[in-house]
C-alpha cells in the first residue's frame, strides 16, 4: 500500500500548501490594505509635525506593511541620496531579499569610506572597509585588544555597579539617558579604552556629533556635517598626543595599552595612524549605541505591561540570560536604525526566480529595511507578537554578514546591566506628561526619558 499512500501524501501536501499560501497571501494583502488606511488617517489626523510622524515607530511599521505586501522592493533611477556617489535608490523590505542585501557584502558595498574619511582626514575604520587584507587586518587585531573575556570581567561588572550606584541615589525619578546612561558609558570608555577625552561631557559630544553624520546624514546638511566635521578635528588632535604619550609612559592594561603591544609586535594595522583611526571609530560606534538602545528597550517594555512584568521577574530572579531575550525581543520592535544601507557594486537580480525579482543596476543607494524583516509575516511566526523564543535568525538587530556590529557582545552585555537594578524597581513606570516619553531634542538620538517607581 505505501506505493499508494506515498504519492497520495505528497499531493495533499502539494494541494494544504497552495491552499496556505493563498490564503496567507490574501491575509498580507488585506492587512496591507489596512495599514496604509492607518497611515493615511495618521498623516492627516494625528499630532506632531510632519518629521514627527514620519520619525514614528508606528507610521514606519505601517507604511512598511503596505509596501512589503504590494511593493516588496521599489527601485528608483532618481537619486533622491545627496551624501554619497549614487545613480538611484531602491528600498527592500521582504525579509529573505532584506538578508540578500546584508549578506551579499561582494555585491552590496558597505557605503560609510568617504564620511569616515572625511573624519579621519583621509583614512578609514574597518566599518568603511570592503573584504579586504586591511579590513580583516584590523579586525582581527582589534579584536585581540578588545577581546570578549573583558565583557564579564570589566564591562558588566563596571556597569552594574554604577547602575546600581546612581538608581539607589536617585530618590525614584530618572532620567535615564542623562542621569545613567550616557555618562556611565562615557566613563566606561575612558576606563576600558584608555581614552577619557577631556571630559566625559566632551566626549558624549564628539561621538554624537560623528554618529549623527555617518549614520543618519544623506544631503551632507551643513547643520550636521559641520559640527561633525569640527569633533572630529577635535577628537584627533585629542588622540594624537595620547597615543605618543602612552608609548613613552608606563604599560596600561586597557584597549589602548595592548594596541601599542600589538604594534610594538609588527603588527601590520597597529601604526599610530592605525589605531587612531580605529579609535576614532570605535568610540563613535560605541558610545552612543548601548545608550539609544537602551532606551528605546525600556520604551517598548513600557507600552507592553506584559512584557514589562516578565522582564521584572527576570531581573529579580537575576537571570541575565532571560533577562536579555527579553531585551532582544523588545528591541525588534523598535530598533535603532530602521533599515540597513549598502551601494550596488555591480548590477544585481535581487529576488531570482522570484515574483519579487528586481534588477538592481550598478550605483543604487539600497536600503535594506532590517526592521520590516523582522515583522515579515512569510518568515517571521506571529511577528505582532511579543515572544522571547524567537529563533536567533529572526532578529536583524546588529546587522549581518561581514559588517555585523563589532560591538554586539558589548551590547548584549550592557543593556542588562543597566536595565537590571531599575526592572527590580517598584512600581516602575513612565514620568507623567510629555517627559515621561523618549525626548530627542532635536537629534537622532533618546536625549531625555523621565521614569518613576516607588
Amino acid at each position: 500500500m505505501e506505493f499508494i499512500i506515498a504519492p497520495l501524501r505528497s499531493v495533499l501536501s502539494c494541494i494544504y500548501n497552495v491552499i496556505r499560501n493563498i490564503l496567507k497571501t490574501v491575509y498580507v494583502w488585506f492587512y496591507g490594505l489596512w495599514n496604509l488606511l492607518w497611515l493615511i488617517k495618521e498623516m492627516i489626523l494625528g499630532k506632531g509635525s510632519m518629521a514627527d510622524k514620519l520619525g514614528s515607530v508606528g507610521v514606519q511599521h505601517a507604511g512598511l506593511m503596505f509596501l512589503r505586501a504590494f511593493l516588496p522592493t521599489i527601485v528608483l533611477k532618481k537619486k533622491l541620496i545627496t551624501a554619497y556617489e549614487n545613480t538611484g535608490t531602491a528600498l527592500v523590505t521582504a525579509a529573505e531579499d532584506v538578508k540578500e542585501v546584508v549578506y551579499g557584502d561582494k555585491v552590496f558595498h558597505t557605503a560609510y569610506a568617504p564620511k569616515m574619511a572625511a573624519l579621519t582626514d583621509g583614512g578609514n575604520f574597518f566599518l568603511g572597509m570592503q573584504d579586504s587584507p586591511g579590513y580583516t587586518n584590523n579586525v582581527s587585531d582589534l579584536r585581540l585588544a578588545a577581546n570578549r573575556d573583558d565583557i564579564p570581567k570589566i564591562i558588566t561588572p563596571y556597569i552594574s555597579r554604577e547602575a546600581e550606584r546612581v538608581i539607589s541615589g536617585a530618590g525614584g525619578k530618572l532620567d535615564l539617558p542623562q542621569q545613567l546612561t550616557l555618562p556611565v558609558m562615557a566613563r566606561l570608555v575612558g576606563e576600558y579604552f584608555g581614552a577619557p577625552g577631556p571630559s566625559p561631557e566632551k566626549m558624549i559630544q564628539w561621538t554624537h556629533a560623528m554618529f549623527r553624520y555617518i549614520f543618519f546624514d544623506f544631503s551632507e546638511a551643513s547643520a550636521v556635517k559641520e559640527p561633525a566635521l569640527q569633533a572630529a578635528a577635535e577628537l584627533r588632535a585629542y588622540l594624537d598626543p595620547l597615543i605618543s604619550e602612552r608609548k613613552s609612559g608606563p604599560e596600561k592594561d586597557d584597549v589602548l595599552g595592548r594596541c601599542l603591544k600589538l604594534q610594538a609586535a609588527g603588527m601590520p594595522a597597529m601604526t599610530d595612524r592605525n589605531v587612531r583611526d580605529n579609535f576614532l571609530g570605535m568610540l563613535t560606534a560605541m558610545l552612543p549605541t548601548i545608550p539609544n538602545a537602551t532606551a528605546k528597550v525600556l520604551d517598548v517594555f513600557l507600552d507592553k505591561p506584559d512584557a514589562l512584568a516578565g522582564a521584572q521577574v527576570a531581573a529579580l530572579a537575576d537571570d541575565d540570560e532571560l533577562l536579555l531575550k527579553y531585551i532582544i525581543e523588545a528591541f525588534r520592535f523598535n530598533p535603532m536604525n530602521p533599515v540597513i544601507f549598502r551601494i550596488a557594486a555591480r548590477d544585481y537580480v535581487l529576488a531570482e526566480g522570484t515574483l519579487r525579482q528586481r534588477k538592481i543596476p550598478k550605483g543604487t543607494f539600497v536600503f535594506a529595511a532590517n526592521l520590516s524583516a523582522m515583522f515579515d509575516p512569510w518568515t517571521i511566526r506571529s511577528p505582532k507578537q511579543f515572544d522571547i523564543n524567537r529563533p536567533p535568525e529572526d532578529y536583524i538587530l546588529w546587522g549581518l554578514g561581514m559588517h555585523r556590529c563589532f560591538g554586539e557582545y558589548i551590547s548584549h552585555a550592557a543593556m542588562p546591566a543597566f536595565l537590571k537594578p531599575l526592572l527590580r524597581q517598584e512600581n516602575l513606570r513612565r514620568a507623567p506628561g510629555e517627559a515621561g516619553h523618549i525626548q530627542t531634542d532635536g537629534t537622532p538620538f533618546p536625549w531625555h526619558f523621565h521614569v518613576e517607581w516607588d
